[in-house]
């Protein structure tokens, strides 16, 4: 292989990764451009690098595979797409970042050993995803959650009578939390809530809102 042939994939790689970098660097993710930039480019060399070394050694007795190094990477791939994903209480980040991370090292590797046709599509797959899928995501009435904590004195609300007043605001109940405090004479229920995210700010004014207007109620939490 020239070093012209070498310079067309890793630059090939190089302009992927910026686009698909860029991305990602907009919506402030920590795996960014660089991240992701660097991930292509080494894949990419990785690949040359083992398609070189299996040139090197046509006439000797022993042949490496060159797909050996391909599964190193992509193994490698795992601990670092991993760390980009961060849990925050009810909601998981970091999922989509760790895919682009995925999907660019395979794109890397593909230009690495030659097959430029297949980077080009698998690119262009990629870039279908990130840019336009979120504009037809944002027609999808997905559903989210929450936790709702209360605070109440035992003379309060029974838990029955909170559930129906967090049904009637059109939120499903999928778990409950019950704390008991005697001596202070107050209990402290949790419920993890499920509802359309597109109403997320309206259904959270009015559970919150509903509930503080009860009597024996003192304290809401919106999680």
């Amino acid at each position: 292989m020239d070093t012209s042939e070498m310079a067309v994939r890793l630059m090939l790689t190089f302009a992927a990764s910026v686009i698909l970098g860029f991305e990602r660097e907009s919506h402030g993710r920590a795996a960014g451009l660089r991240t992701i930039v660097l991930v292509g480019t080494a894949a990419c060399t990785a690949m040359i690098l083992s398609e070189a070394v299996g040139r090197l050694s046509e006439t000797a007795t022993f042949r490496p595979d060159p797909a050996r190094l391909a599964a190193g990477v992509l193994t490698g791939m795992g601990f670092l797409g991993a760390g980009s994903i961060m849990r925050q209480e009810n909601v998981v980040r970091g999922v989509t970042t760790a895919a682009v991370l995925w999907m660019t090292s395979v794109m890397g590797l593909s230009f690495g050993s030659g097959h430029l046709q297949l980077g080009c599509m698998a690119f262009a797959a990629a870039v279908l995803t990130v840019f336009v899928l979120p504009m037809i995501e944002s027609w999808v009435k997905n559903d989210w959650y929450a936790t709702v904590t209360i605070t109440a004195q035992l003379s309060g609300p029974s838990e029955i009578e909170l559930r129906q007043h967090l049904r009637a605001l059109g939120v499903r109940i999928k778990d409950v939390d019950l704390e008991y405090n005697i001596e202070e004479q107050k209990k402290v229920v949790q419920y993890q809530l499920k509802f359309k995210k597109s109403n997320l700010v309206e259904t959270c004014r009015n559970v919150v809102h509903t509930l503080l207007q009860q009597p024996g109620i003192t304290h809401v939490k919106w999680a």
